[in-house]
């Protein structure tokens, strides 16, 4: 792999797991209480929970997609949200956490060996490089969203 390769893979890398510009959805539900995984403050349509759900799903959902011609999306809207707004147990929560850890590094290694710059060949012209990104992109855009849900419930500490 070129330098200038190598440099783009690491910069994906760190996109997608938060940092740099960017919260790690780790630090934005670092400290959360537990009571507030499921509340829906000031009329908003979600709560974390929700978001954190959610951010599974999609995820999950891009990174089948770029390996696995078989795999079926999820229908939209629907069931890319839970109906729950909070986890049914602590193990629920946990779960769902290991979940997105496992899933990213997946990615992360996929980007490390696979060409970004290819078609996944039974896409429509989407390549890993745009799922990865979109990954970096949907992540921190919902984790932005559980940041302002814990300033709203005054437990973000910034």
């Amino acid at each position: 792999m070129s330098d200038h390769s190598r440099s783009l893979v690491n910069e994906i890398i760190k996109l997608m797991n938060g940092g740099t510009a960017h919260a790690s959805l780790e630090d934005a539900l670092k400290d959360l209480p537990a009571e507030q995984r499921g509340e829906r403050p000031h009329g908003l349509p979600y709560s974390i929970w929700q978001l954190v759900e959610h951010i599974r799903i999609a995820q999950w959902d891009m990174l089948e997609f770029s390996k696995d011609a078989l795999h079926k999306s999820p229908k939209w809207p629907e069931e890319y949200w839970p109906k729950e707004t909070a986890p049914a147990s602590e193990e629920a929560w946990n779960n769902s956490l290991a979940q997105i850890k496992k899933d990213l590094q997946e990615m992360t290694e996929l980007v490390q060996t696979e060409d970004l710059h290819k078609p996944i060949p039974h896409g429509t012209g989407q390549t890993l490089l745009r799922e990865a990104l979109q990954i970096a992109d949907h992540t921190g855009y919902h984790i932005a969203e559980i940041i302002v849900i814990r300033r709203l419930l005054g437990s973000w500490k910034s």
